[in-house]
């Protein structure tokens, strides 16, 4: 059946449209962290659809919310009053820090980044963008512009002057030698430097935590500090929230909170989770900036009827069970676990990561050099083994993505990592 649907598959759809394993894996349904196949096998996901299961598989309160909101209305539109757009508006402003924030909702994290750039070029009067290397914000034009992973910007034609700057991949790079203080002193260095032989660029988007580039993070405090030069120049600070948001690094709700000493980012975009497999995405933003566009704008899907209800119904269960609180705990255990797995693993450069949103670097034994064969044959290997995990890494990098539903459990974290080991020990 696979093969079938395999070679369909390849027949309609682009050549670009990636598959994770050489036997591509068909999902036909899930319940709690795990998923069964066409063939009845049974896995832990620990990837859960690119990190946007975020709570569980076929959780009641979503899959009850969808089915009573589609029994009366699916859609209208935002031309007419949507009260479950506007509940849900209101919980995620009050949820964002941004003072006197306003909500937009879009489809998916690469439009709300996409919308994200339209505001902070329209109320700017600037098309110049400062963007990390080693980012990943979606497959749009403008999106994929500001994206500084060469294997996810199919172009270098942009709308956007794109500068990127030092500081989100923490272990590699010219400054990886130096200690956390001076890390961020010589990122804040070559910030300055930068905009002194530059137009006054519109913002900065940075991921908390790089999602596509394998899970890298700076030390904390490094947008903070950033923070500060923007502010004095007037340049906006847009966090890309679409994987590190609602909680799911453990130590905060949002991952801009870990470099919040210098107040929250005028923009925040959001995505992937809250839905729980939906298609939600959203702005947030302050209303001078929301509000500066000058001409007609609508979303025909964004905040529509159902995805909202779902929406709202995973948010309250996030909160109410407290999931950050279990990220935070169980996604402890699993990084000191497979830190542990990794000493004795020469493959293994690096095992990072906050919360429920792990990365392992895999490199060739002995060296700082990429072995994506090496990530490759692990991925095959956890497969076999009844677990799903991802992939990611830029800039000569390979890494596996690891970030179950943040209802994860201490006995399923363990279950996981004792695949996870078996997949490492087989290289």
């Amino acid at each position: 059946m696979n093969r079938d649907l395999f070679a369909r598959h390849r027949a309609v759809l682009p050549d670009w449209l990636a598959l994770y394993y050489e036997d591509p894996l068909e999902i036909t349904h899930g319940e709690g962290r795990h998923v069964w196949d066409t063939a009845g096998n049974k896995y832990l996901d620990f990837f859960g659809g690119i990190l946007t299961t975020m709570t569980a598989h076929a959780l009641p309160e979503v899959t009850k919310a969808v089915a009573e909101q589609a029994g009366r209305i699916i859609h209208s539109s935002t031309l007419y009053l949507n009260r479950p757009m506007v509940e849900l508006a209101e919980r995620v402003a009050q949820l964002s820090g941004i003072p006197d924030a306003r909500v937009f909702f879009t489809t998916s994290g690469t439009e709300a980044n996409d919308t994200a750039l339209l505001l902070a070029t329209a109320h700017r009067r600037s098309n110049t963008i400062l963007a990390m290397r080693n980012s990943y914000h979606g497959r749009s034009f403008s999106s994929v512009g500001i994206t500084g992973n060469r294997g996810w910007s199919p172009t270098s034609l942009s709308p956007l002057q794109t500068l990127y700057v030092h500081g989100g991949v923490r272990t590699r790079g010219p400054y990886a030698h130096l200690d956390d203080r001076d890390f961020i002193d010589a990122c804040v260095a070559d910030l300055l430097d930068l905009l002194g032989h530059t137009r006054a660029p519109a913002a900065l988007i940075a991921e908390p935590v790089q999602g596509v580039g394998g899970f890298t993070s700076p030390p904390d405090g490094l947008y903070a500090a950033f923070r500060e030069v923007l502010h004095e120049r007037g340049i906006l600070w847009i966090a890309d929230e679409v994987q590190t948001g609602w909680g799911r690094t453990g130590e905060h709700f949002w991952g801009w909170q870990a470099h919040g000493r210098s107040g929250p980012p005028d923009i925040v975009t959001f995505a992937k989770g809250i839905g729980n497999g939906m298609s939600v995405g959203g702005v947030v933003a302050r209303a001078e900036i929301m509000n500066s566009l000058d001409a007609n704008s609508i979303s025909t899907f964004g905040g529509t009827q159902v995805t909202m209800a779902a929406a709202l119904a995973n948010l309250n269960h996030l909160l109410e069970h407290d999931l950050q609180g279990n990220a935070r705990r169980v996604g402890g255990l699993l990084i000191e676990r497979l830190r542990a797995v990794a000493a004795q693993v020469p493959h293994v450069r690096e095992v990072r990561g906050r919360g429920l949103m792990i990365g392992v670097e895999l490199t060739r034994p002995g060296s700082d050099e990429a072995a994506p064969e090496a990530a490759s044959a692990v991925l095959e290997e956890a497969r076999a083994g009844g677990l799903l995990v991802g992939k990611g890494g830029g800039h000569s990098t390979s890494v596996l993505r690891i970030a179950p539903p943040m209802s994860l459990t201490v006995a399923e974290a363990e279950e996981g990592a004792a695949i996870l080991e078996r997949a490492l020990r087989s290289l």
